[in-house]
């Protein structure tokens, strides 16, 4: 309208483990089956069918909005455009010795089965015990207690008491820690106690992490499911031994315990220390509950070999960006979380056990009839892999065989700013951009992401400046959750919705599994309390005066609807 130059691109994410739930619950719920049940193939022909129907609500909503997009560049971030640009930067990145497999200890979902990043992992807060409702658990699991129990020494009577808010994962305990300050333990230190269950001895280890004015002052050490004591197993060379699987069950090294549920095993161990006088009491303990914000599930930290983006040396390029002001952010108090994360961060688990989602084009290599002898490659399809992986092992007679993983929906998105215009082909004049704006709850979600991944394949900033805004709450400053029932459609408002149709969607969401009968009971109500004439038509226009009225930086906006 001023005789400048702009565009505004439509785009849809395809929402890998977000998708892929909602999609499993569908399917549960209307044929009583698993995605196992039907395979890959077509489980994903019945997610490509919901992706249709909810991208043309998408695009109805945004029409109906008058938005200015120019909706012959519309993308969606698994169409064959992305797809090639995703292949294409997992290569680079994989060449340039960005990208890595490693075993490593990951923060995993037992519900969707598939690791996540450290930023999709909450960290909640109890003082003390607390009833935390688990997926496929009926009753919810309780928490905030430490456990404490006696290894006996080996050559002698005498017990260490150690502390645990798992008991669960003693069977996968392989040394007990002591800080070497402590002189009530230094006799200990490089003497052995015995495993009651696992029948074996275990190592007594110092090691300054320890705090000795803590609980007993010594630590039981389970370097399979617990972030710290990896490390400390790294430091001292001792062994991972996995005792909760995938599913969360406990593994075969459990012995007759194999199979049962992980937290319904915790009473089944103290009962058995308990019987064999090993059992020396329990205490309220306030602790931190890692929690997957997709899922809700209890991670379970597990070491599996996963797909890594080293992060440090692009993390500090972009902090010199927003410090040097190539790259600002408003509202500028953003600037301190901004460095505060990114001076902390630890490299992106980028690989996810799914099957919706971009493909990882890695291979794994090996001579035929040699499968000891293996070499991961990345390459952007099955003859290109062939012809790295034989100059990798040297040899014309190579097999391949491409990772059955995805790529986090994070990666893909993150090369958006650059991929939407024509990258890793010509990239046309609209990159990079003015400006980025999204909601701050995606800061290092995405915004962080685009910053060091098109850094690093473009060259150049994605783009110089990224407002903020807050996120849309109810009159009470409340998220919108279809559970409590305060969700409101935009075309709830400019066409009017009554009571009985909003109660409609969420009865609707009940049947389709999406919501459980309790959160349903929930929602209902909420609407009645909320919207008991319904909502009245208001029109589009009056719909954009009202977002438009409130300050878009403020960090929640609350609106009370009609």
């Amino acid at each position: 309208m001023e005789g400048v130059e702009c565009v505004w691109v439509p785009g849809i994410d395809h929402a890998g483990i977000a998708t892929q739930v909602v999609v499993e619950k569908l399917l549960w719920n209307e044929k009583r089956q698993t995605r196992h049940d039907i395979g890959r193939e077509h489980f994903q022909e019945r997610i490509w069918k919901w992706k249709k129907e909810k991208a043309e609500m998408i695009e109805r909503q945004l029409r109906q909005l008058g938005v200015s997009l120019d909706w012959s560049r519309q993308i969606f971030t698994m169409d064959s455009t992305q797809s090639s640009a995703v292949t294409k930067a997992f290569v680079q990145l994989f060449d340039l010795g960005l990208i890595y497999r490693a075993d490593h200890l990951v923060n995993w979902s037992c519900c969707l089965q598939s690791a996540i990043s450290d930023i999709e992992v909450d960290h909640v807060e109890i003082d003390g015990p607390t009833q935390i409702q688990v997926p496929t658990y009926e009753k919810p699991v309780e928490f905030g207690s430490l456990t404490y129990f006696a290894y006996k020494l080996c050559d002698s009577d005498e017990e260490i008491v150690v502390g645990t808010t798992r008991p669960e994962t003693m069977l996968g305990d392989v040394a007990v820690a002591v800080n070497p300050r402590d002189d009530r333990y230094a006799r200990y230190i490089g003497r052995h106690l015995w495993h009651p269950f696992r029948q074996q001895k275990i190592p007594i280890i110092c090691d300054s992490f320890v705090d000795q004015d803590f609980g007993t002052g010594a630590v039981k050490i389970t370097p399979a499911h617990d972030p710290t004591d990896f490390v400390v197993g790294q430091r001292h060379s001792l062994d991972n031994v996995q005792v909760i699987d995938e599913k969360g069950c406990l593994t075969s090294a459990c012995g007759d315990l194999a199979g049962i549920r992980r937290f319904e095993a915790r009473d089944v161990i103290v009962s058995r220390l308990e019987a064999a006088r090993l059992l020396r009491g329990k205490q309220d303990h306030k602790m931190v509950v890692p929690i997957c914000s997709r899922s809700k599930d209890v991670i379970e930290y597990m070491v599996k070999p996963q797909w890594f983006v080293r992060c440090s040396e692009m993390a500090s390029e972009a902090v010199e960006s927003v410090r040097t002001g190539r790259l600002r952010l408003e509202p500028k108090q953003f600037e301190r979380v901004w460095f505060d994360w990114l001076e902390n961060i630890r490299d992106w688990c980028v690989s996810r056990q799914l099957w919706w989602g971009h493909r990882i084009p890695a291979y794994s290599c090996r001579v035929r009839n040699s499968p000891e002898t293996v070499s991961w490659i990345a390459a952007e399809n099955a003859s290109e892999a062939l012809r790295k992986g034989s100059i990798a092992l040297s040899s014309d007679d190579v097999e391949i065989e491409q990772d059955e993983d995805v790529l986090d929906t994070w990666f893909s998105s993150a090369l958006l700013p650059f991929s939407s215009f024509g990258w890793p082909q010509q990239v046309d004049g609209h990159y990079p951009l003015n400006i980025m704006e999204t909601g701050h709850d995606i800061l290092f979600f995405w915004v962080a992401r685009m910053v060091m991944l098109g850094t690093r394949l473009t060259g150049r900033l994605p783009f110089d400046k990224v407002l903020l805004h807050g996120i849309i709450c109810d009159a009470q400053g409340r998220k919108m959750s279809k559970s409590l029932g305060n969700v409101v459609q935009p075309e709830d408002i400019i066409y009017g919705a009554t009571l009985e149709n909003l109660e409609a969607g969420s009865k609707a969401n009940h049947d389709a599994g999406i919501l459980s009968f309790d959160e349903m009971t929930r929602a209902v109500q909420g609407q009645k309390k909320m919207f008991p004439s319904g909502i009245p038509e208001c029109g589009t226009d009056a719909l954009r005066f009202t977002l438009c009225s409130h300050n878009v930086k403020s960090e929640s906006r609350i609106i009370n609807f009609p």
